[in-house]
C-alpha cells in the first residue's frame, strides 16, 4: 500500500528541521511497514506555527490538492505525530476531505487507520488537537512570564535593535551554564557617541517649546543623518534622507532614554481573518498597550541620556499641547460644515486636502514642506488652496445630470442589460458547473455501491452512516447547481421609473438642504474628488460596487465660443465627469455640446 507522509516543524519547537523530519518519518514508517505499506511521497512544512490551518501551510495545501487528484500516487496518508499536524479543531475540518476522496489517514496513536464511523477515534484525535492547543498556550505563558521577570528583576536587555542614540555592547557570559558553554553572551545598551547628543538635543528643544516639525527641519538643515540613513545596514528597505516628524515623536516618547529597561509596550493579538469562515484561522495583529501595562526594570540598567524628570516634563507637554482650559479638554472638531471633508484629494501628492477657513470663506488646502517635496521628489507649492463654493454648484449639477430624471432611465437600462449579459456569459463559462456535475455523478455512483454492499450483507449501521453523508453532499451539490442555473431577473420599466423618481426627488433637495446633510449624502453615495492644480481641474467620480459606468474626460475649449471636445473611454469606475475650473467660470458639457455655468 502506498502512503503519503505529512509532518511539520516550527520555530517554536526549537528543533533542527532535518532531525525533526527524520524521527517523525521513522515513527510513521514503523506504523505502516508491518502492514506492507511504504512512503512514496513526502509533505513537510518547516517554520510554520501549528495554529495555521492546513489551507495556509504550503505543503499541507499541496497534500490536499494531491488528495483531490484522482491520479495521485498514494492510497492513504500517514503522520508521525498528531499534535504537530492538527491544532484545536483542525482535524474535524480536514478529515472529511480524506473521507470524501476515499483516502485513509493513519496515525501512530490510533495504531493504524482512523475509522470514520468510530466515535472513539474521533474523540482521540480531538483530544490530541486540544493538547496541541494547550501546549502552545503554555509556551506563550511561560515565555511572557520569563520576559517579565527578566525585565523587572534582572533588568536584562531582551534583544531587538537598539534605540537611536544607543548601540549594543557586551555584558558578560550568559547566566545559563549550557548556553555559556555554547559561547552565548549577554548584551546591554551603551550611548552611541555620534547619535546620543542628537537625542539630548531633541529633548532639550522640545522642552524649550519647539514643535516636532520644527525640530525635524532643523536637524535636516544641519546635515544630521536621520535614523534610517545613519543605520543603513538595518534599514536597507528605507531610502529616507530627511528627518520626519514621526521619527522625532518616536524618540521623545521612548522611556528607555531614562536608563531603565521597558518591555510589553506592544502585544500580539490573534484575530479571525474572516468571521464568516472560521476555518481560515487567525492572523497576528500588533497593537500598542497602554502605559499602565508596560513592564519597567526596578533599577537603572544602562547609562541614561536624559533624566527621568526631563522625560516626565516632555510627556506632560505632549498631553497638554493642543488642549485648552484647566480641565485639559481637547478642542472639538471645527463646527463649520465642510461639504467635501475627507473626499477631496490633492492630485500632486495624493494626500487628502484639509479644511481651512480664511477671509470668511471655506477652503481646502494641501500644505507641503520643503523636506516633504525633497523627500518625495515632487513639484508642489508650499500651500495649495481650493475654494469650496467654486466647486459645490457644478458638482450638484453633475449629480443631477447623471442621476436625474433626464438621463437616468437610459443609463439604468444600459447597465441592467450589460449586467444581464455578463452574468449569463459568466454562468456559461463557469468552470465550477462542470465540477459540481462531476461531484453529483460521484455521489450517485457511491450510493449505488453502498446499496450493493448492503445487499451483500455489509454492516447496516456503518453503511447507513455512509449513505447519510453522501446523500447530504448530493443534496447540497444539487442545490448549488440549481442556484447557478437561475437566471437573474431583468428590471422592468416600472421598476426603473420608481428608481428615477426617487433619485430625482432626492437630488432636487441638495441645494436647499443643510450643509451637514449634503456632506452626508456626498459621503454615502461614494463621491470622490481629485484636484489637479496644473490644468485647474477637479475630477469627480461617484463610486458604487453595484454598477459599472462610463468615464467622461472633458477638455476645455475656447472660452469665447464655449465649445470643447469630449473623449469617452470605458473604465472600472461607475460614473465620472471632469469639471474644468477657470475661476470664476466653469465648463460642463456632454456629447451634444457645452454648458457655460457661472
Amino acid at each position: 500500500m502506498r502512503f503519503g507522509f505529512y509532518g511539520r516543524v516550527s520555530t517554536e519547537d526549537q528543533q533542527d528541521p532535518q532531525a525533526s523530519k527524520f524521527w517523525q518519518l521513522s515513527r510513521a514508517r514503523s506504523l505502516i511497514e508491518p502492514a506492507g505499506g511504504r512512503v512514496v511521497e513526502e509533505f513537510f512544512d518547516v517554520g510554520l506555527s501549528r495554529s495555521l490551518p492546513w489551507k495556509r501551510r504550503p505543503d499541507a495545501q499541496r497534500l490536499l490538492d494531491a488528495i483531490r487528484d484522482p491520479l495521485r500516487g498514494f492510497e492513504a496518508v500517514v503522520i508521525g505525530e498528531p499534535q504537530r499536524a492538527f491544532y484545536g479543531s483542525q482535524f474535524s475540518m480536514t478529515f472529511p476531505i480524506f473521507i470524501h476522496y476515499g483516502v485513509g489517514l493513519w496515525v501512530p496513536e490510533i495504531g493504524g487507520a482512523i475509522d470514520p464511523g468510530s466515535d472513539a477515534h474521533d474523540l482521540v484525535m480531538s483530544l490530541y488537537g486540544g493538547m496541541s492547543k494547550g501546549e502552545r498556550n503554555r509556551v506563550k505563558i511561560r515565555v511572557k512570564a520569563a520576559m517579565r521577570a527578566q525585565t523587572e528583576l534582572e533588568s536584562r536587555f531582551l534583544g531587538g535593535r537598539p534605540p537611536y542614540g544607543y548601540r549594543i555592547a557586551d555584558a558578560g557570559p550568559h547566566p545559563n551554564p549550557a548556553k555559556a558553554a555554547d559561547g552565548r553572551r549577554l548584551h546591554k545598551l551603551e550611548p552611541d557617541p555620534v547619535t546620543a547628543p542628537i537625542v539630548q538635543r531633541i529633548f532639550a528643544e522640545y522642552q524649550a517649546g519647539r514643535g516636532m516639525t520644527s525640530i525635524a527641519r532643523g536637524l535636516t538643515r544641519d546635515g544630521i543623518a536621520c535614523p534610517s540613513m545613519y543605520d543603513r545596514e538595518r534599514n536597507p528597505h528605507r531610502h529616507t534622507e530627511v528627518w520626519e516628524t514621526s521619527a522625532v515623536r518616536v524618540i521623545v516618547t521612548n522611556p528607555r532614554y531614562t536608563g531603565r529597561q521597558v518591555w510589553n509596550k506592544q502585544r500580539t493579538d490573534e484575530v479571525l481573518i474572516d468571521v464568516e469562515d472560521v476555518a481560515l484561522g487567525h492572523e497576528a495583529k500588533h497593537r500598542w498597550n497602554s502605559p499602565e501595562d508596560w513592564v519597567w526594570s526596578t533599577a537603572v540598567v544602562h547609562i541614561p541620556l536624559i533624566s527621568a524628570e526631563t522625560f516626565d516634563n516632555v510627556q506632560r507637554k505632549l498631553t497638554t499641547r493642543g488642549v485648552r482650559g484647566e480641565s485639559g479638554n481637547t478642542p472639538r472638531r471645527s463646527s463649520r460644515p465642510y461639504l467635501f471633508r475627507g473626499l477631496l484629494t490633492c492630485g500632486l501628492c495624493g494626500r487628502r486636502m484639509e479644511g481651512s477657513f480664511n477671509h470668511g470663506r471655506l477652503y481646502y488646502r494641501c500644505a507641503a514642506s520643503r523636506d516633504f517635496v525633497r523627500q518625495h521628489k515632487i513639484s508642489h507649492p508650499p500651500c495649495l488652496y481650493l475654494r469650496e463654493d467654486s466647486i459645490a454648484g457644478p458638482i450638484d449639477r453633475f449629480l443631477h445630470q447623471e442621476l436625474g430624471t433626464t438621463r437616468l432611465p437610459g443609463t439604468l437600462r444600459k447597465l441592467a442589460d450589460a449586467q444581464h449579459r455578463a452574468v449569463n456569459a459568466l454562468d456559461d463559462l463557469n468552470e465550477r458547473a462542470a465540477t459540481l456535475r462531476q461531484t453529483l455523478t460521484e455521489c450517485d455512483t457511491k450510493l449505488k455501491n453502498y446499496r450493493a454492499a448492503l445487499d451483500a450483507g455489509g454492516d447496516p449501521a456503518l453503511i447507513a452512516s455512509w449513505i447519510k453523508e453522501t446523500t447530504a453532499l448530493r443534496a447540497a451539490t444539487q442545490a448549488m447547481i440549481g442556484a447557478q442555473r437561475t437566471t437573474p431577473e431583468r428590471m422592468t420599466d416600472d421598476q426603473i421609473s420608481t428608481i428615477v423618481e426617487g433619485l430625482g426627488g432626492l437630488l432636487g433637495l441638495l441645494r436647499d438642504a443643510d450643509p451637514r446633510d449634503r456632506a452626508e449624502v456626498y459621503a454615502r453615495i461614494g463621491l470622490r474628488l481629485t484636484y489637479q492644480p496644473g490644468p485647474e481641474t477637479v475630477v469627480a467620480e461617484v463610486t458604487s460596487s453595484a454598477i459599472d459606468g462610463v468615464d467622461d474626460v472633458c477638455r476645455r475649449g475656447d472660452p469665447d465660443t464655449h465649445t470643447r471636445r469630449t473623449r469617452r473611454k470605458r473604465v472600472h469606475m461607475p460614473l465620472a465627469r471632469v469639471f474644468q475650473q477657470a475661476c470664476p467660470w466653469f465648463m460642463i458639457g456632454n456629447e451634444e455640446g457645452a454648458c457655460h455655468l457661472g
